[in-house]
This record gives C-alpha cells, sequence and structure tokens, in this order.
C-alpha cells in the first residue's frame, strides 16, 4: 500500500473515531409531559396502537421528532411515540430510581437531609450542579439538592 494511501486511512479512521466520540459525549434531551394524562403510541400517529399513558411531568428521553411527533425511552427503556404538543422543554423534570432518594440542604453527602423522596416520585428539575448534583423541588415546594444517580432524567 502506498504511504499517501497509509496516512489517508489513518486519517480517515482518527476522524470516524472522533465523531463517534462526539455523538457518545451529547448529553441525553428530556422533555417533561404537560397535560394532565398524555398517551404514548407505538407510532407516530393518533391512529397507531395506543401503550402507556403518563401523568403530567413524567419525564421522557427525546430520540427523535418527525412531523409534530417525539420518538421518546422512558424510565423503564420502553420506546414510544407522543404527540409533540403534549411534551415541554422548558419545564425540566426528574424521577427518583432509587428507593429512597436523599434530597439535602447543599449539594453535599454531609448536609443536612431536607426531605426524602420515594421511588417514582416525578421533581422539577431546577439547575444541574457539577460534581453530579440536581437542584430540584417537590411539588409541595421545598427544595434541595439530589444526586444525579438516584434519579432518572436529569
Amino acid at each position: 500500500m502506498p504511504v499517501a494511501t497509509k496516512g489517508f486511512a489513518a486519517l480517515r479512521a482518527c476522524v470516524v473515531a472522533g465523531l463517534m466520540m462526539c455523538a457518545g459525549a451529547q448529553a441525553a434531551e428530556f422533555r417533561a409531559v404537560t397535560d394532565e394524562a398524555a398517551v404514548l403510541y407505538d407510532a407516530p400517529s393518533a391512529q397507531s396502537k395506543k401503550l402507556f399513558v403518563v401523568s403530567q411531568g413524567y419525564p421522557l428521553e427525546v430520540i427523535v421528532t418527525v412531523e409534530g411527533w417525539v420518538k421518546v425511552r422512558d424510565a423503564n427503556g420502553a420506546l414510544s411515540w407522543i404527540n409533540a404538543k403534549q411534551v415541554s422543554a422548558k419545564l425540566r423534570t426528574v424521577m427518583v430510581k432509587s428507593p429512597l432518594a436523599q434530597v439535602r440542604q447543599a449539594a453535599d453527602d454531609n448536609a443536612p437531609v431536607t426531605f426524602q423522596a420515594q421511588q417514582n416520585v416525578v421533581m422539577e428539575l431546577s439547575d444541574v450542579v457539577p460534581g453530579g448534583w440536581l437542584r430540584v423541588r417537590h411539588r409541595d415546594g421545598v427544595s434541595g439538592f439530589v444526586r444525579a444517580s438516584q434519579v432518572w432524567g436529569g
């Protein structure tokens, strides 16, 4: 193989590897359900099979948006479709995935516990804090910091 061809092949391999690393490093995009109850479908059409009903605030990971429909992944990993009008990128929520999440006064494992949230409780996401913490607010109005590893949707 000529030297020029070897150099091009190596350059191409580096570019492809770099693109794959960039794609993998992208943060997931989440949206929250805005309607009191929203139906998740198996295809991007209201005439398709209804799979699940999710309540207001439920966080969904966006996979792709197509002509007014959003393909999403739920907290259990299931893929489905939802009408784009039923989700909001402005309202961000997280759902507790551990049996009991400790919500603390500060983003520190030694900070006092403000409250505990049980599995599947949905909380509003206020901010992402360095060090693996999220600032959250419970629907009762109390807020604090939770470890990102204890919730889904952040």
